[in-house]
């Protein structure tokens, strides 16, 4: 075979060494499939590398809101003494005859308080053996002491006037003051100077306190019981 140049060796149509496809030659038929497969295996996992990164996303936020879970606050109590009724000039009601039907039943309220013009707390009380349509047939205190800065409590509960008072002759409410254990009897009257002689309802029966508790003065109008004014110390 004639020797060639190498100019000659490399032109066109010259084959390629065995195993090797020349420049822009198609692919022998039989390593297509193979091709196929490989491409069909490289998109299975580029999508199941996808998935995953999505699934771990997913679980990363779900597990983030159970880690937080929302908490309903419940709305707050309204506070009690907002419920209870002011007696004031124009509005003195603090109570229908039928809320105190029962002997012995009460109400708390809140009256300006004569000495200072604030509004103190107050007690209402139902006698009885007295009409429920006149002012008598009830009793009706300031809650502040009339010395010390105690409040008065109403107790209905004979136990704890025995137990809590030591007044072991307890057999009806009566009203006590926590700080000198004083008990005064609503069924009783004293005559307090101010600057007159006055009855004043709920006179002492067991302590050392001075006087009965401050009145309020009342009124019953058309089945209302009006808190007119609260009494002063003098």
């Amino acid at each position: 075979m004639p020797d060639q140049s190498p100019s000659e060796r490399l032109k066109p149509g010259v084959s390629s060494p065995p195993g090797v496809a020349a420049p822009g030659a198609a692919l022998p038929p039989a390593t297509q499939p193979m091709v196929k497969i490989v491409i069909a295996l490289l998109a299975l996992l580029l999508f199941a590398f996808l998935g995953a990164r999505w699934g771990i996303r997913t679980w990363r936020g779900d597990s983030h809101k159970l880690g937080q879970p929302q908490i309903e606050v419940p709305a707050a109590a309204p506070d009690p003494d907002s419920l209870l009724p002011r007696a004031t000039d124009t509005a003195p009601r603090i109570a229908g005859v039928e809320e105190l039907a029962e002997p012995w039943s009460s109400k708390e309220f809140f009256i300006h308080n004569g000495n200072d013009g604030e509004f103190a707390r107050a007690v209402i009380v139902r006698i009885p053996g007295t009409s429920a349509s006149r002012p008598s047939g009830y009793w009706a205190f300031l809650r502040t002491a009339p010395t010390g800065s105690c409040l008065l409590e109403y107790v209905s509960d004979l136990e704890k006037l025995r137990k809590a008072y030591g007044y072991k002759k307890a057999d009806h409410p009566m009203v006590g003051n926590p700080c000198s254990h004083a008990v005064y009897d609503p069924l009783k009257v004293k005559v307090v100077k101010r600057p007159r002689e006055i009855w004043e309802r709920g006179a002492i029966v067991q302590g050392l306190d001075l006087r009965p508790p401050l009145g309020v003065e009342l009124q019953v109008e058309n089945g209302q019981i009006l808190a007119i004014r609260a009494e002063a110390l003098r």
